[in-house]
C-alpha cells in the first residue's frame, strides 16, 4: 500500500505541517487507520475513497480521529494534482466529503485553497486555569471546538511556553489556538493539541476558520496574509466570505512511501 508525506503550507521541504496521505480503493477498519495515524507519528493523517468523481476524506491524529483539518486536507489535494494523472490538469474544484460537510478546493498557480466552514466563537471569561496552561496572560478568549486566545503582540506569540500538562488539563476546548496582529503579516498564531497528543500543531489550517472571521472584523479587511510561528512556519492566504473562508497554501512533497501488506494480517 503507498502512502505519500507532505509538507502543507510550505514553499520548501521541512518547513510548514507534514502530514500522511493514503489515497484507497476501500476503507480499511478505524483500528487500523488509527494504528497507523499512531505509528507515522505525524500531527494528522489523511485517508481518502474516490466515490464517483468526488473523494470521502478522514482525518486521523495519534490521539484519534478529528472532524476537520485543513492541512491535510491541503495535502491530499496536492497529491491528487500531482501524482494521479486524472487530476494533474484538472480545472473543476476537487469535492472532499468530510465530517464536517462537503469541502471544495481549487488551485490557482501553485495556490492550493480551501474553502471550509467559517466559525465565530464565543467569547468567554479567562480563568486561573488558562493563564497557568498559557504560562502568560492572554487579553481575551474565545470558546469553540477550540480555545481561542487573542495576545497583543507577535512577541508574546513567538514567546510562549505552554504548560501541555496543564493545557491537556483544561476542561473546555479540544485544541489551544493563539493569535495576535503581525508585523510583516496581517496577524500571526500557533496552535496546541496535546489532547490529541500533539503538543504543537506547526500550520493548522482549520484553526483560520476561526482566526480569519476575527481578525476581518478587527482589521477591515477581507484578504489577507497570516503567518505561523511554530518551529516549521507556513504562510496561508486568508480570504473571509460570507458564510465560509478560504485558506491557501503551498504545498510540497517529502517522500513516497510503502506499508507492508502483513498489517492486514
Amino acid at each position: 500500500m503507498n502512502y505519500f508525506i507532505v509538507d502543507a503550507f510550505a514553499s520548501k521541504p521541512f518547513e510548514g505541517n507534514p502530514a500522511a496521505v493514503f489515497v484507497l480503493n476501500s476503507w480499511l477498519t478505524d483500528e487500523l487507520m488509527q494504528k497507523i495515524a499512531i505509528e507515522n507519528n505525524l500531527s494528522e493523517t489523511a485517508f481518502l475513497v474516490q466515490n464517483n468523481n468526488q473523494f470521502d476524506l478522514r482525518w486521523f491524529t495519534p490521539g484519534g480521529e478529528v472532524n476537520l483539518c485543513g492541512h491535510a486536507t491541503l495535502a491530499a489535494a496536492h497529491v491528487l494534482y500531482h501524482e494521479y494523472y486524472d487530476f494533474i490538469n484538472k480545472k473543476d474544484p476537487l469535492v472532499f466529503n468530510t465530517k464536517s460537510g462537503q469541502l471544495m478546493v481549487n488551485r490557482e498557480d501553485e495556490i492550493i485553497y480551501l474553502d471550509f466552514p467559517k466559525l465565530m466563537p464565543s467569547k468567554i471569561e479567562l480563568s486561573a486555569d488558562m493563564e497557568l496552561a498559557l504560562n502568560a496572560q492572554p487579553s481575551a478568549a474565545y470558546l469553540d471546538r477550540d480555545l481561542v486566545f487573542i495576545f497583543e503582540n507577535e512577541e508574546q506569540v513567538i514567546n510562549l511556553m505552554p504548560d501541555f500538562t496543564r493545557m491537556k488539563s483544561l476542561s473546555q476546548g479540544i485544541g489551544v489556538l493563539v493569535t495576535a496582529p503581525g508585523k510583516e503579516f496581517d496577524f500571526v498564531s500557533r496552535t496546541f493539541f496535546p489532547k490529541l497528543n500533539v503538543n504543537e500543531d506547526p500550520v493548522c489550517g482549520s484553526a483560520h476558520s476561526n482566526f480569519i472571521p476575527y481578525w476581518a472584523q478587527k482589521l477591515k479587511k477581507d484578504v489577507m496574509l497570516a503567518k505561523q510561528l511554530s518551529s516549521r512556519p507556513g504562510i496561508l492566504y486568508c480570504e473571509n466570505k460570507t458564510n465560509r473562508v478560504k485558506i491557501g497554501g503551498k504545498a510540497i512533497l517529502y517522500a513516497k512511501a510503502q506499508i507492508n501488506e502483513f498489517i492486514y494480517l
